[in-house]
């Protein structure tokens, strides 16, 4: 441990070097530490850097690795220097001594190589700072600033740094600092303005694209970045859900490029990508469900969408063939912040939400933040309603720097109607605009409604076992309970005639239990790096089911004046019985490596083995038991070093199926059916991330699909095949000015099935088309504050059914925001479907024609 003397700053910068060097001058004698090399790295871990510095002189090198950062990012150019000198260079203060012994380098290491940050950032008009994102360039180092402006952030590793500083309407600020071992270094006030006169050693960059960081913690469930990854994925930020004004997932999962949503019948919310349907079936990388539950935003972070096959990592009870859809739920900071919102418009439409975060000890090691949503609206047709309550608590406590627990729970109660269920039964309706129903009304009244709850509860235990290897446990626990769900089926049997039908559901429970344990670690062999994930999963489903069959209520003529119907013309048909759900049981486990050849060639492998087991009702319904095996096959290629990477991957996904009974009494053991996806394409993120994109090609194969043959026998051998091309587009051309894009073209076709009269038909609910983009503009001097954005959604006409004979419309949406944003309040105004358009969802229900929305937030 050691401190330079106080004295004149020049007299200290010379003492410093001469602390830095002097140890290296005791080694003159090693020809190893002298002998002179050249080495460029960009972007690479401290640890990689290390390696390569050694391996220009044929040694290896030896270190304490709990005493510097292994995973701090770096950038070295050193021409012609010697080995002693670049190991100075990179370690700096971290560094005592180094020795060389039998081909292996020593580097002696400072007992304590750390140190702190503390600092006070202030407006251009002189008020605090708040809610600043202050962090260490290339580390994961990084807080925001308190009620006062203040920051302080601890345990970097001595050296030197480069300090960035954003807040949203200020510029971006790069500050270079020289953290001292075991000393709090204590910056001058910072002031966020254009004029960086008076800041010393400061460099303006503009401000960065708030739409393109796509780092997760999930995706991967290793440390791994966009251009790292052989996987395409979209996120959407909260940034983008405020500034849209989305009070909805229905509107917020459009801007994944390719994804389609829905609001099922039965309640739950589903999204197809790739030609294939999803559940919003995970949270935070685990399982949760939204099967017979609805969903709310106010507890959303941002929305991670991972695309293709994707069961290697996340297995089948969470992905379809299309991909995952990922829900982060917000997280406690350490600073104290409340954020109201309020929003009205349309239809009744009244929201109120309250973001409540706070440190509950001064040493801010157990943070809490609360968030609650109130929603209430009426629907644009005669009759319906949706009325929803969220409230959200998450609990952050740091037991020491290896140990930290994270906790979550979740309580949405919903009461609302559902959609129309649509049952085409006559061939002369081609199309929803064929029905002669008023786009305005609706068959049911509002009494005919769903009741229902959701409990979702997440934890989380991290144990860092050293520098490079991290435990992960996880348990997660979703509870949905429907207490009534009144379902609405109508047969159309003409244009004009409809069927009346109605099933009532409930109550119903449904219980997921998943535990999951995650190792993370980095090692090498030899000059090769791996990444390394191996986890296990153990997954518990229990449910009751109460129902009542769908019963025939009447037949209305549509053209003439008539009655919706109520559920005192339900009731009296229902006949209730319990439905048979079996408990299931699964065990999986798992293991991901991204192999580093080289720095800019890695190879991630994966496989994940999984046992269901399905358990059998006595006298209803035989148990059964399947093992898969799900591979997964990544290669990257960067073109340009953390800018351009070439990637291509090979992934599969599987779903469980019973065993079938055949017309001989024969019990036919089914193999699970399985996807394989082969992909390829770009990835790019260019001019400091200003601009990111991606464009893929793939090809998903299912092989093995059971049908039914002409004698009536169940047969595994159905094929069907799902190829296309999708684009994401994220830039910044100017500053200020944001746009998000993304297209999608999906051939998805049914090549074999039970009725050969479909084959070669396109797959149900698989548009072929879909488009999206999004540009705002943030004024930037003479109007600061004030901004505007417009998007438009395109979406292709939809097949109900694989008999291709009825289909939705394709359509086209545009909407528009107006917003002015202070650093303490905002006000958004907003217009949906501006230019007041008709169109239809999946299931035939039409959709909101023209809507606006006013929102007004605080924040202190």
């Amino acid at each position: 441990m050691y401190s330079l003397p106080k004295c004149h700053p020049k007299w200290q910068n010379l003492l410093f070097y001469l602390f830095l060097f002097i140890p290296l001058l005791t080694n003159a004698q090693s020809p190893t530490l002298d002998r002179i090399i050249s080495i460029n790295m960009e972007n690479v871990h401290l640890a990689d850097a290390l390696d390569a510095i050694a391996d220009q002189v044929g040694c290896n090198v030896s270190y304490n690795s709990s005493r510097i950062d292994l995973d701090k990012r770096v950038t070295i150019n050193y021409k012609d220097i010697s080995v002693g000198e670049a190991f100075a260079r990179l370690l700096t203060y971290t560094l005592k001594k180094a020795q060389v012994s039998d081909k292996q380098i020593f580097l002696q290491l400072h007992p304590d190589s750390r140190g702190s940050l503390k600092g006070n950032l202030r407006t251009s008009d002189g008020k605090a700072a708040e809610f600043v994102n202050v962090s260490v360039k290339r580390s994961s180092k990084g807080t925001l600033t308190d009620e006062n402006g203040e920051f302080v952030i601890r345990n970097i590793p001595a050296g030197q740094h480069t300090l960035i500083i954003q807040l949203l309407g200020y510029e971006a600020i790069e500050k270079n600092i020289s953290v001292a071992p075991d000393q709090v270094l204590t910056l001058p006030v910072i002031f966020l303005r254009e004029d960086s006169k008076t800041l010393h050693e400061v460099t303006v960059n503009g401000s960065m694209n708030k739409f393109a960081n796509k780092e997760s913690d999930y995706i991967a469930r290793m440390p791994l970045k966009n251009l790292e990854n052989p996987q395409v994925y979209s996120v959407v930020s909260s940034r983008l859900i405020k500034e849209q004004l989305s009070v909805g997932l229905l509107d917020v999962i459009r801007n994944a490029p390719g994804a389609v949503p829905v609001i099922n019948p039965s309640g739950g919310f589903s999204a197809y990508l790739r030609g294939f349907g999803i559940g919003i079936n995970a949270r935070n990388g685990m399982e949760s469900t939204s099967e017979r539950s609805s969903l709310d935003i106010g507890n959303i972070e941002r929305i991670e969408v991972l695309k293709g096959p994707s069961a290697t990592l996340f297995g089948s009870s969470v992905s379809s063939y299309g991909g995952v859809v990922n829900l982060v739920t917000k997280k406690p900071f350490e600073t104290t912040r409340t954020e109201i919102s309020y929003t009205t418009g349309s239809y009744g439409l009244n929201r109120i939400t309250a973001d409540v975060n706070t440190p509950l000890n001064k040493e801010k090691t157990v943070l809490i933040r609360t968030n609650m949503a109130l929603h209430k609206e009426k629907s644009f047709l005669d009759y319906g309603f949706n009325n929803t309550f969220l409230i959200a608590t998450s609990l952050s406590y740091r037991a020491s720097s290896r140990l930290t627990f994270n906790v979550d729970a979740e309580f949405l109660k919903v009461n609302n109607t559902q959609p129309m269920n649509f049952i085409i039964g006559s061939p002369l309706i081609k199309s929803p605009t064929d029905l002669q129903l008023d786009y305005r009304k609706t068959l049911y009244h509002n009494n005919a409604d769903v009741k229902n709850a959701a409990t979702r509860l997440f934890a989380e235990v991290n144990y860092k076992l050293s520098e490079r290897f991290k435990s992960t446990t996880l348990f997660s626990y979703v509870e949905e309970n429907v207490d009534h769900s009144y379902q609405r089926p109508i047969i159309w049997i003409s244009p004009s005639l409809a069927v009346r039908a109605s099933s009532v559901y409930g109550p119903l429970y449904n219980a997921y239990t998943n535990l999951q344990h995650n190792v993370n670690g980095r090692f090498n062999t030899g000059k090769v790096r791996h990444n390394l994930l191996m986890g296990a999963n153990y997954r518990y489903f229990t449910g009751k089911f109460l129902f009542s069959e769908a019963s025939i209520l009447d037949t209305v003529n549509v053209t003439e004046s008539f009655n919706p119907v109520i559920k005192q013309n339900i009731d009296p048909t229902a006949n209730f019985e319990p439905f048979p759900t079996a408990d299931q049981h699964t065990v999986s486990a798992y293991v991901s490596d991204v192999v580093n050849f080289t720095d800019r060639f890695s190879v991630m492998l994966g496989l994940r083995i999984d046992h269901f087991n399905r358990k059998e009702i006595t006298g209803t319904q035989e148990g059964f038991k399947q093992t898969s095996l799900a591979p997964k096959l990544g290669i990257v290629y960067q073109i340009l070093a953390s800018r351009l990477s070439a990637f291509a991957n090979y992934m599969s996904g599987f779903q469980n199926i019973a065993p079938a009974i055949q017309p001989d009494g024969s019990r036919l053991i089914l193999d699970p059916q399985f996807a394989n996806q082969a992909e390829g394409g770009l990835k790019a993120e260019l001019f400091d991330k200003k601009l990111s994109a991606s464009l893929s090609y793939y090809h998903i194969l299912i092989d093995n699909a059971t049908r039914v043959d002409a004698d009536l026998f169940t047969v595994q051998d159905g094929k069907q095949v799902s190829k296309g091309v999708e684009f994401e587009l994220i830039a910044q051309p100017v500053k200020g000015l944001n746009i998000v894009a993304g297209y999608a073209f999906n051939d998805n076709r049914i090549k074999r099935a039970s009725n050969p009269a479909i084959e070669g038909n396109k797959a149900a609910n698989a548009p072929e088309n879909v488009a999206n983009i999004w540009t705002s503009y943030a004024f930037q001097n003479t109007l600061k504050g004030f901004g505007l954005g417009a998007g438009i959604n395109k979406v292709d006409k939809i097949y109900r059914a694989t008999n291709n004979t009825f289909a939705v419309p394709a359509y086209t949406i545009v909407g528009a925001t107006l917003f002015y944003s202070r650093e303490n309040w905002g006000i958004n105004l907003k217009a949906n479907n501006l230019t007041n358009v008709r169109y239809w969802d999946s299931w035939g229900n039409p959709q909101a024609p023209a809507n606006f929305a006013a929102n007004l937030t605080f924040r202190f």
